[in-house]
């Protein structure tokens, strides 16, 4: 079925107000699920959608919670989420976040307890749409193992990173630690299809290609030891520096009654005050990257998409909720 960006938008507020989130939470995870389809990451857009729902319905989000904002320091934001989502806590920070930039050079913003962050790359975005230079990074419940140790120490833990350019879309990375995504795994469950090798291991230790068995184990870091170093210094970000739960210790993301409370942790740099042309140092090179058959992340953003498609069980699935 296909969508208009404004009926996109409002069929996921409608969904989330169905399902118990107030106006401002449904708002702020609607405008980070439209972004997420535009930049081509559909499998943390409305397919990730219902993972919230059911979040709201059993408690695992506080679909209602006003996040708190502090300033410990004047270049550093520090948000309580409350059990609820990140996307609200950053929207309510956004435009202090943008003023202390300004004024400092420099700022951190640093979110607890809250649910899921989903796309990642849309913090990253939104600033370098402002000129900045931002570096993100969050945890989550323990899905992957690293190591010689079978059992899930660690989230995901994406990081992402953005940079403005002259006369084009930011250049945007957004990447899992893992060598996928949870949610690809548990798509293939659900199909019934195999995953490649060294993506999980099964619940016994072993490398597997049965995506059924995957969901009873645990991923796999990218790259082995270097992902999972990887993997380590976000957690320390986005947990050790925010207060955050440690992966270890968070409640599961899609089971049970309590919010996984987990981190996000963002810097954001005014690159001007250092080189004064940096945006049109940028586009130089990329261009010049590009002219050597280099892929630049971020090019999958699409700023004028006008469409979303959705399946037609994905968009049954959501109007379930309206039920509720």
């Amino acid at each position: 079925m296909r969508y208009d960006l404004k009926s996109a938008r409002e069929f996921a507020i409608h969904v989330c107000v169905a399902a118990g989130a107030s106006k401002a939470v449904a708002l702020s995870l609607a405008e980070a699920t439209v972004a997420a389809e535009c930049s081509g990451r559909s499998s943390v857009g409305f397919a990730h959608l219902p993972d919230y729902l059911e979040g709201f319905l059993c408690g695992r989000i506080a679909g209602t919670e006003e996040p708190a904002l502090c300033f410990p320091a004047p270049a550093l934001i520090q948000v309580d989420a409350k059990g609820g989502i990140a996307q609200l806590g950053f929207d309510r920070a956004f435009e202090e976040l943008l003023t202390r930039v300004s004024a400092y050079g420099v700022t951190v913003f640093s979110l607890q307890n809250s649910y899921t962050a989903g796309e990642l790359g849309y913090y990253v975005r939104r600033l370098a749409r402002k000129g900045l230079v931002a570096l993100a990074a969050t945890n989550g419940s323990a899905l992957m193992a690293a190591g010689q140790s079978s059992e899930a120490v660690y989230g995901t833990n994406p990081f992402a990173f953005a940079a403005p350019v002259d006369n084009r879309a930011p250049l945007v990375i957004d990447q899992a630690s893992s060598a996928t995504a949870f949610v690809n795994i548990r798509q293939a469950a659900e199909q019934g299809e195999t995953i490649p090798e060294g993506w999980a291991i099964d619940e016994k230790g072993h490398n597997t290609t049965d995506s059924r068995e995957a969901i009873k184990g645990a991923l796999l870091a990218f790259g082995g030891a270097r992902g999972a170093n990887i993997a380590l210094m976000v957690e320390i970000l986005a947990a050790g520096t925010t207060g955050a739960n440690w992966s270890l210790d968070a409640p599961s993301f899609d089971d049970g009654s309590h919010s996984p409370g987990v981190g996000l942790f963002i810097v954001a740099l005014n690159p001007q005050l250092l080189v004064p042309d940096f945006s049109a140092r940028m586009a130089s090179q990329i261009e010049r990257l590009s002219s050597k058959g280099i892929h630049i992340p971020g090019d999958s953003y699409t700023e004028d998409k006008i469409e979303i498609d959705l399946s037609s069980s994905l968009v049954a699935t959501l109007e379930k909720y309206c039920s509720h």
